[in-house]
């Protein structure tokens, strides 16, 4: 097998390279430094054995020795290691020296670059490293030298002389001393510095200074430090995100999840999953469907249920239906039959069960609807259905049952430690607050849709904004909007408008 030496790129988890992800989804051992994000390491199979070797100022986890001879030993025993180190291993990361280990042990490895903080974290701040008329080069240099050398190899003001952009990594605690040694060297002290803190990642901050004043500014590792006239220009972009520096809860089934995790954190978000729901799937007898006029599906996993649960195991697939007609509670179910083959006849323009059952035709002389749904659904359906003169035969497909709780994020949440919480449906509000219990300080609480809403109030909740439109975009916006409004989570100070 082979050791692979992977950059795990400067901190968000997008800029890992694809041969990364893949190598990573057939690790059986992964060896990572303390900045590696938890997503990546999700990456990993389960069973993988997860070693963590990182390294901080003032505190170390294992030298370079032992994690060298770590890798070694794996990677002698035939067993496939990812080396994930963040940035990229070549550029400060060590690289150089794990793979020296492994040559001299005859074990095979491969190097996978990753960017550099050294180049993204100035382009997440707005600074291009090179620009025409400003830098034609770019100068890459450690703040952080080796002591055990006994001698200093960086010439702080040689450095100073040579123009263009300079990029200092892991000068954060010397940044005062550099700024003077530049100064020494001829750079005037009006030149411009920009020290991008945790680049890339969502607690992001750039502090703007110049060689004569950064000394004064409270500089926090990991930073890179970048020096020269490109400081001076402002493209902000990632900062200026409508959600940047907003944490937001998502209490979705963790398997539903991702899609508005991927919204929020595209608008600047930090997410903190805390999934209070889990589906459990039911047993499915579905019944003849030569004698059913509709079929009504109120949910994503209504539709995932009925075709794996209900059509796959009897051998059918959407063409099954060609005697249906089908109507769906919303836009989300709908594009979930699509992707099943199946168009929806009939949506309803208010995404609630009201105003399906007013959306429905009269019914013909016996005409049947088959409604699958969750078994703790609500009889609006059934009900108004059967008023409008319809049979209606219920086949339930799932339930939803309490998630076991993230102690971690539970503890964050009771202190009131973010923004906003998200409320997708009834169920997440009600295991949410059997889970979470009284709240020091309500955050924001932002709800799908009105019985959503009812339930957060009946609950003791105050809740903030309601989607317009009963989806996830619905509910991205509404948080969005009301943010931009001015409406502070939680009552707080309010929150200027990007």
């Amino acid at each position: 097998m082979t050791v692979y030496l992977v950059g795990a790129g400067p901190g968000d988890p997008g800029l890992l390279t694809r041969r990364a992800a893949e190598l990573l989804a057939h690790a059986d051992v992964v060896v990572y430094d303390r900045l590696a994000a938890d997503e990546l390491l999700a990456l990993a199979p389960p069973d993988a054995r997860r070693c963590s070797v990182g390294k901080a100022p003032g505190a170390v986890e294992a030298s370079q020795g032992e994690i060298n001879a770590l890798l070694v030993e794996h990677g002698a025993a035939g067993r496939t290691v990812v080396r994930l180190k963040g940035g990229d291993p070549f550029v400060f990361g060590r690289g150089g020296e794990e793979a020296e280990a492994l040559a001299a042990a005859g074990v095979p490895f491969e190097v996978v670059p990753g960017i550099t903080s050294a180049i993204a974290a100035a382009a997440y701040a707005g600074i291009p490293v090179t620009h025409r008329g400003l830098a034609t080069h770019v100068t890459i240099v450690t703040g952080h030298e080796d002591p055990a050398k006994g001698h200093a190899d960086v010439d702080w003001e040689q450095l100073a002389r040579a123009g263009g952009t300079l990029v200092i990594l892991m000068g954060a605690a010397r940044v005062a001393i550099i700024a003077a040694r530049l100064q020494a060297g001829g750079l005037p002290p009006d030149t411009p510095v920009a020290a991008v803190q945790r680049g890339t990642r969502p607690d992001q901050r750039t502090v703007r200074a110049t060689l004569a004043t950064i000394g004064a500014q409270p500089i926090a590792a990991p930073a890179a430090i970048v020096v020269g006239a490109v400081a001076g220009l402002d493209l902000a972009w990632f900062e200026h995100r409508p959600l940047f520096g907003v944490s937001v809860v998502v209490t979705r089934a963790r398997e539903q999840a991702s899609g508005l995790r991927g919204q929020l954190e595209t608008l600047g978000a930090t997410v903190l999953e805390l999934p209070t729901i889990v589906v459990e799937a039911r047993p499915v007898e579905l019944p003849r469907l030569d004698d059913v006029a509709w079929i009504v599906l109120t949910s994503v996993n209504g539709v995932a249920a009925f075709f794996d649960q209900g059509l796959a195991p009897r051998g059918l697939d959407a063409r099954a239906l060609a005697g249906c007609r089908v109507a769906a509670i919303g836009p989300g179910t709908a594009a979930a039959l699509a992707e099943r083959g199946v168009r929806a006849d009939l949506i309803p323009e208010r995404f609630v069960a009201e105003a399906l059952v007013e959306a429905f035709p009269p019914a013909a002389s016996g005409e049947r609807v088959l409604l699958a749904r969750a078994e703790q659904a609500r009889d609006v359906l059934v009900d108004g259905l059967r008023t409008r003169g319809y049979t209606v035969d219920v086949l339930t497909l799932y339930r939803t049952v309490p998630a076991a709780p993230d102690p971690d994020a539970v503890t964050r949440v009771r202190a009131g430690a973010v923004d906003a919480i998200t409320f997708t449906s009834s169920s997440t509000v009600t295991n949410f607050c059997d889970l979470v219990g009284p709240l020091a300080h309500q955050p924001l609480v932002v709800s799908i849709g009105p019985v959503t809403s009812a339930t957060a109030r009946d609950r003791g909740l105050r809740v903030d904004a309601e989607a317009t439109e009963h989806t996830i975009d619905g509910l991205v916006a509404a948080l969005r909007d009301t943010l931009a409004a001015g409406r502070p989570p939680g009552g707080a100070t309010p929150r200027p408008p990007s």
